[in-house]
């Protein structure tokens, strides 16, 4: 007999669920078809379930087929600095839906680079939430996918990360920061993001096949896959 454990942590995080949620009451309030700035979630079944519930996906470089007044949702994801502006300077209803932590990632790196610190992202340069942090600041940040560091940074740096890291790679950034004079060092995974990876870490341990429901394009979905293979491959 086949005996299935779920994951004590498990589900939508709290930015995501926000974001859907607010999608879905922005679209009853307007009552009309409304747009989401890339998709809402990297998940095709909650995209179809989206969609029939009149709310749809929109690119960036396809914003010109939108009428004045017509409502776009920011993603959890968050979006850079700049891309805000353009969609209100057309007369869009914007509706900012970035998940706060982000928002609050956004915002430091916005102050300290105002203040002359040298910004350090931990994550993928080209996933849309480190795009977007990268935005608020220039897009003069640093960017590395796993901690390590090969150029001479300057005196003052300020380092984040990206929500869905991993520690270790958080922790291998900090240790190659470890010279810089004056470092603001600010650990902006997702406690959420944390204990699903724990949790998933763990109980890889103790079964001999893993299911990771989610999206491919999915940087949680990828880090969870990866942290079960630890074990299950052994």
């Amino acid at each position: 007999m086949r005996k299935i454990i779920l994951a004590d942590n498990s589900g939508f995080c709290f930015g995501v669920k926000r974001a859907v949620d607010e999608a879905i009451n922005i679209q009853k309030q307007y009552n009309k078809k409304i747009y989401t700035l890339g998709p809402l979630i990297h998940n095709n079944d909650v995209v179809s379930y989206l969609e029939n519930r009149n709310i749809f996906s929109i690119e960036l470089k396809d914003i010109s087929n939108l009428n004045q007044e017509d409502v776009i949702v920011i993603r959890s994801h968050g979006v850079p600095k700049e891309v805000i502006s353009i969609l209100e300077s057309r007369g869009l209803t914007v509706v900012n839906a970035t998940c706060p932590f982000v928002t609050n990632i956004q915002k430091k790196v916005s102050k300290y680079s105002e203040e002359g610190y040298h910004i350090v992202i931990l994550g993928d340069e080209k996933h849309p939430e480190v795009v977007g942090i990268n935005g608020w600041c220039n897009n003069n940040a640093t960017v590395t996918k796993d901690g390590n560091i090969n150029i001479e940074l300057p005196e003052k740096v300020c380092a984040v990360s990206q929500t869905t890291e991993k520690r270790k790679n958080w922790d291998n950034t900090i240790e190659h920061l470890k010279d810089v004079k004056k470092l603001l060092s600010f650990n902006t995974i997702c406690a959420a993001t944390d204990v699903r990876q724990k949790s998933t870490y763990e109980l890889s341990k103790q079964v001999d096949a893993m299911i990771v429901i989610g999206g491919k394009n999915s940087s949680n979905t990828t880090k969870l896959y990866n942290l079960s293979l630890i074990h299950i491959s052994e």
